[in-house]
């Protein structure tokens, strides 16, 4: 069921629901400080006894986001429901694409994602059995001829 909480907000509908997913970035935080209500809501939840689990798509593995939340000062027992779109994407490449070596599109912030096979990691796009695209590289945010470039060329 789908519900617009806009205007009633989430207490008038918690009791009627287990589980909960919660957006992290925007909503638990904004980069910079955890939302005093957000996190009031979850502790709400936790004494009512309902679940709820923290997403994020950041391509980073859960215990990445884990460590940047307690770092923000949330309590390590709500940073155990973290799961994040890397850690999904791990789970995939390490089960399915094992012992492959993969050229990275993307920032080097993201290299928690592949640390456990970064020696399948290649500089030359053109000996890569795949390519694992985490977002832009940082020199190249704004110019996406260098993307076309890179990929036609290759």
């Amino acid at each position: 069921m789908t519900i617009n909480l806009d205007n009633i907000g989430l207490k008038k509908v918690a009791s009627e629901f287990d589980h909960f997913f919660i957006d992290i970035w925007g909503v638990l935080h904004d980069g910079i400080k955890l939302s005093d209500e957000a996190v009031n809501t979850l502790t709400k939840l936790e004494n009512s006894h309902k679940d709820f689990t923290l997403l994020t798509n950041a391509p980073r593995p859960n215990r990445a986001v884990k460590d940047y939340l307690k770092n923000m000062g949330l309590d390590a027992n709500k940073c155990q429901k973290v799961f994040t779109s890397g850690e999904a994407s791990l789970k995939y490449l390490t089960n399915e694409l094992n012992n492959k070596s993969f050229f990275h599109v993307g920032s080097s912030r993201d290299f928690d994602l592949f640390k456990d096979f970064e020696e399948m990691k290649l500089d030359n796009i053109k000996n890569c059995d795949y390519i694992l695209c985490t977002g832009l590289f940082d020199d190249y945010n704004d110019d996406l001829k260098y993307y076309k470039n890179l990929f036609e060329k290759n």
